[in-house]
């Protein structure tokens, strides 16, 4: 009988260890879900639009959309997706923008939209400072008008982005306090925390970004829990507003372009346009 349940004890041993094994070799399959288009020309997305490339640090091209916004001095909002997708969907949020007279940039991580490489919390950081820095070279947009939103896994690229180039404003919608956290909430079981490359410490982060910052949640998130959201909002340094959805789930279209997400853009957006 020992022997039996020594047996036991070391096959469920190696089951455990083959599991935690595989998802430390394959998490990134995981936490980042891309989708390689194709994606659609930016005049065919969003009016006004254009298709633009940036170029990263080490060396990729990446696909992007400029939008211009109503006045030369408008803000402009740079846009960090979350981790599924491509820009296209995201168009909506772009066209709503557009029309309230903000300019906007849309663009798609490394493996995503066609673009070459493989997705990390690096080389997203990477990603995000090319954006910001095709903004302000060659579109030549003052720091001072930029606000950055990051949406779901991109608030914690736009707020790392924030802490080393402060905005105008910064606008998170459905963070997360840090990539552990979520993990761990939707697998109990597993020591997520010790198994994760990346980080995204999100509400670490943001009690360092000194700048008008807007949370905006679904009080129905399914994906992101709200208690995680309403946690990043206490830790701001300069909450300027926490908007909670009512009955919103992660993916909800109120919560990609709904009028309480777009205004709430918008409003903080105001100040940077001297209004």
């Amino acid at each position: 009988m020992l022997r039996a349940a020594l047996v036991v004890v070391v096959l469920s041993a190696l089951v455990v260890g083959s599991v935690v094994g595989l998802l430390w070799a394959f998490q990134r399959r995981l936490v980042y879900l891309p989708d390689d288009g194709p994606v659609p020309a930016a005049a065919d997305a969003v009016p006004g639009g254009r298709d633009v490339a940036l170029t990263t640090a080490d060396g990729l091209t990446l696909g992007a959309w400029s939008v211009p916004g109503r006045s030369a001095d408008a803000p402009v909002v740079l846009v960090a997706n979350g981790n599924g997708g491509h820009r296209g969907l995201r168009a909506p949020l772009a066209r709503a923008l557009s029309e309230a007279g903000l300019g906007v940039l849309l663009f798609d991580y490394r493996g995503y939209g066609g673009n070459p490489g493989s997705p990390s919390e690096e080389g997203l950081a990477l990603d995000v400072r090319a954006a910001r820095d095709w903004l302000v070279g060659e579109a030549g947009v003052a720091p001072e008008r930029l606000v950055y939103y990051g949406e779901s896994l991109g608030c914690g690229v736009v707020t790392a982005l924030a802490v080393e180039h402060p905005p105008a404003g910064l606008v998170l919608r459905s963070p997360f306090t840090d990539l552990a956290a979520v993990g761990s909430h939707h697998y109990p079981v597993l020591p997520v925390r010790l198994l994760l490359r990346d980080r995204f410490p999100v509400a670490e982060q943001v009690a360092r970004v000194r700048v008008p910052t807007t949370v905006v949640l679904g009080d129905a998130d399914t994906i992101v829990p709200p208690e995680q959201s309403r946690r990043v909002a206490a830790a701001a340094a300069r909450l300027h507003r926490l908007v909670e959805v009512p009955g919103a789930d992660h993916n909800d279209a109120v919560l990609l372009d709904g009028e309480q997400l777009v205004d709430a853009v918008v409003e903080l957006a105001g100040p940077a346009a001297g209004e």
